[in-house]
């Protein structure tokens, strides 16, 4: 039978491109799997983080084979970004694309007797032909999911085939046989007549609902579950599927997986709709990282990140912008969570066709690795893809990709999601089977208010087009705080009013199918420094070490979750001055009182955000807020002046700045129609092109620094995902907080320098 070998304990590493040892190296650090190399400089705020070949190596013994002709696998769950194994010092397999689980056969390579030498040397350094090729995150390397041996006997469910678990399961709800059909397949490797497949399908509770028997070399067959139980978002009820391979009276090898039956489709009038309710999906996205661990979570970090988002009503997650762990889409499938998973073909087209090779690999990995999973309805082609430029040759991948998904798997549908740029006719649109925006409004350009208008006009000119919003979302940063939240402060104030504004959009348009806030967790982003944190991406609506649930979690629990709550904001804004404050309240019931100190300030009728003007007493003050049979409460204290470290200093800074901006543009006609003479620079150009240009690229690196807040230096931070944006783009990131004229001052200056 198919023995499985943690091989998690025990490494040798080293940070640095030290060889491949010839034995194992005793001055090489002590790690255990998982683990990566950036857990700390990924996401401290140092500006960057080590990239490069790094190598582990440790010692196995050759499992004990219990017949003649057995094989023995070494097997990679995920490997930072490309990865090649050795055993007794000969190269067993190379692989590229850091999210997805690979084998090697090494049978030949080890030793009969003894010990043998594994080593793996993995890299996390840029490699043109491998996606991702720039993004917003930190690209960490390393052994981060783990390795194991599988042992198996010389016939076995296949193990070489893109990482796949061997077994495919397809139920489909069945009108005619009173519950479901189960289509099973699996694929052995080396029959001969004398074996067989059997296949059991199992309940929740551990009771045979369904069987089969099949010759081994043709294994395919559909078996009727009558009454079978359907998996739901609220009920995520679960099969067990085993296939035993048998040799006459003999179990050779043995493969499970644990399904879902259910039924979705996607209306563009009516959303999501699973098991024939219309459901509209509205829930976060997430990445894999956690303070100072980086991306080296265990099994129980995985499902403590599952419970928080189902504490939080959502009910789908949109699984950035990689193929997540196992432990996660277990965590989903268990939990009850429809999930969007994605493959890293994002912000940059690399017209290499090695690199379109790599987006087949890892798409076809990502799917036959996961095909099992019910919690799984969408298959994502990409991500902000266009923020490189668009091309013929990108629109044709898409297809081929989108193509690709549905004969790998014709159950699920396709999506996307457009940067918010993305032209609303044109050549990406009608590829993928459903769409979705990541828009920004109210953080990156425009306002908040923009968010419905646009979707509205979108959808009303394309009403054949199933529309979702993939990404939305502004910084909140626990430290700041005040009583006039505004775009771009970082404060938990303003995230917390931009997210009450957006889930009321998105609950008066049941028609979007999906809706993902950005993000669930802060995350690691080494080449970011805004918002007075460095190395981090800061739109979670927790914390990256998962302690602090930020006040915009609570409006989407008011929103989304049935069990009464009821939250006070502003805890942590917990010295205020001023002869009143305002306190405002999540719950979704539909009155709540507010006490200072005991005494009532009113009652409130309102739809989940309720709004109270209290004068607090000098000194503590205590807050009580109820809802029926449910209290929270906070202290306040009243100051003369409020902690200086409330308020994030470039924030001054910047809308200064932008006032000195003005008063250096001298006397030009700012309100002047834009011109854009040929052989001058202008905002229409990228920032690699205006790098070009000393003067040209100061000018607009000082207007972007303004606008939006990034310091784009050629080399550094976000040039290389930011360099084929155009200038105008950029400061449109600016939105709200820029007065009318600053584009047009930043062109004036540009058309004065001559292109070289």
């Amino acid at each position: 039978m198919r023995n499985i070998i943690s091989l998690n304990q025990g490494w040798k590493f080293i940070r640095e491109d030290a060889g491949l040892p010839a034995a194992l190296p005793e001055r090489w650090a002590d790690v255990d799997l998982p683990h990566t190399w950036n857990a700390v400089d990924g996401m401290d705020g140092g500006g960057s983080y080590y990239r490069g070949r790094c190598w582990y190596a440790r010692t196995f013994e050759t499992p004990k084979q219990p017949l003649p002709g057995g094989r023995v696998y070494v097997e990679v769950l995920a490997a930072g970004q490309q990865a090649a194994v050795y055993v007794n010092g000969k190269e067993a397999v190379y692989h590229e694309g850091g999210y997805s689980a690979f084998r090697a056969d090494i049978t030949g390579l080890c030793k009969k007797d003894g010990e043998n030498l594994l080593a793996i040397a993995c890299d996390n350094s840029e490699k043109s032909s491998v996606y991702p090729q720039f993004a917003d995150f930190t690209f960490y390397g390393g052994l981060y999911r783990g390795v194991n041996l599988i042992s198996v006997p010389a016939v076995h469910f296949d193990l070489d085939y893109y990482g796949g678990p061997g077994l495919r399961v397809t139920p489909r709800p069945c009108g005619g046989c009173g519950g479901a059909k189960f289509e099973l397949e699996s694929w052995v490797a080396g029959p001969d007549e004398n074996f067989t497949v059997t296949y059991s399908i199992r309940d929740a509770e551990g009771n045979e609902a369904a069987s089969a028997v099949r010759p081994a070399d043709s294994t395919k067959v559909t078996v009727a579950v009558p009454g079978a139980r359907r998996w739901s978002i609220d009920d995520p009820y679960l099969y067990t599927v085993t296939a035993t391979l048998q040799r006459r009276n003999e179990a050779c090898d043995e493969v499970s997986a644990q399904v879902g039956v259910r039924e979705f489709s996607c209306d563009p009038q009516k959303g999501f709709i699973l098991n024939g309710v219309e459901t509209p999906l509205r829930g976060v996205s997430r990445h894999q990282d956690k303070l100072y661990q980086g991306n080296a979570l265990t099994r129980a970090d995985h499902f403590e990140d599952a419970r928080i988002i189902k504490e939080l009503g959502a009910n789908t997650i949109r699984l950035a912008h990689y193929q997540h762990a196992q432990d996660f889409y277990d965590a989903c499938d268990q939990l009850g969570f429809i999930v969007w998973a994605e493959i890293p073909f994002i912000s940059m087209f690399n017209e290499d066709p090695a690199a379109h090779d790599n987006c087949v690999s890892q798409l076809k990995e990502l799917i036959i690795q996961n095909y099992n999973h019910p919690t799984i309805c969408f298959w994502g082609m990409s991500n902000e893809i266009l923020i490189g430029g668009i091309s013929d040759k990108l629109v044709e991948n898409h297809h081929a990709l989108n193509k690709l998904a549905h004969e790998l798997d014709p159950t699920r549908l396709t999506t996307i999601a457009h940067v918010t740029m993305t032209p609303t006719d044109g050549p990406m649109h009608h590829i993928t089977d459903v769409e979705s925006y990541n828009h920004y409004f109210g953080w990156y350009g425009g306002r908040m208010e923009d968010n419905g208008p646009w979707l509205d006009k979108f959808h009303a000119e394309h009403p054949d087009i199933c529309l979702g919003l993939s990404e939305y979302g502004c910084e909140g940063v626990v430290t700041y705080h005040g009583p006039a939240p505004a775009c771009k402060d970082y404060s938990e104030e303003y995230q917390a009013l931009y997210h009450e504004h957006m889930a009321k959009v998105l609950d008066e348009r049941p028609w979007i199918w999906s809706s993902h806030v950005w993000n669930m967790f802060d995350f690691g982003c080494a080449a970011r420094n805004e918002g007075g944190v460095g190395g981090r991406n800061n739109k979670g609506l927790v914390t990256i070490d998962r302690k602090t649930r930020k006040d915009s979690y609570y409006i989407y629990k008011a929103y989304w979750t049935k069990a009464p709550m009821v939250h006070v904001c502003g805890r942590r804004y917990a010295q205020r001055a001023g002869e009143t404050t305002e306190i405002r309240v999540y719950s979704n019931q539909p009155e709540v009182e507010l006490l200072v100190n005991g005494r009532s300030v009113g009652r409130q009728a309102e739809n989940k955000v309720f709004v109270f003007t209290a004068a607090l007493e000098p000194g503590f003050n205590v807050i009580v807020a109820k809802a029926g049979d449910v209290k929270d409460s906070i202290t306040l204290e009243k100051v003369e002046r409020e902690p200086a470290v409330y308020v994030l200093p470039e924030v001054n800074e910047r809308r200064e700045g932008v006032a000195n901006w003005f008063k250096l543009a001298g006397d030009l006609d700012l309100a002047a129609p834009m011109e854009f003479p040929e052989g001058r620079y202008s905002v229409r150009d990228t920032m690699e092109v205006l790098a070009q240009s000393p003067e040209a690229l100061e000018a607009a690196r000082t207007a972007v620094k303004l606008a939006a807040n990034f310091d784009l230096a050629p080399g550094a931070g976000m040039w290389d995902m930011m360099k084929s944006m155009t200038a105008e783009a950029l400061v449109a990131m600016g939105g709200s907080m820029l007065p009318q004229g600053f584009l047009e001052s930043l062109n004036a200056k540009l058309v004065k320098i001559d292109k070289a």
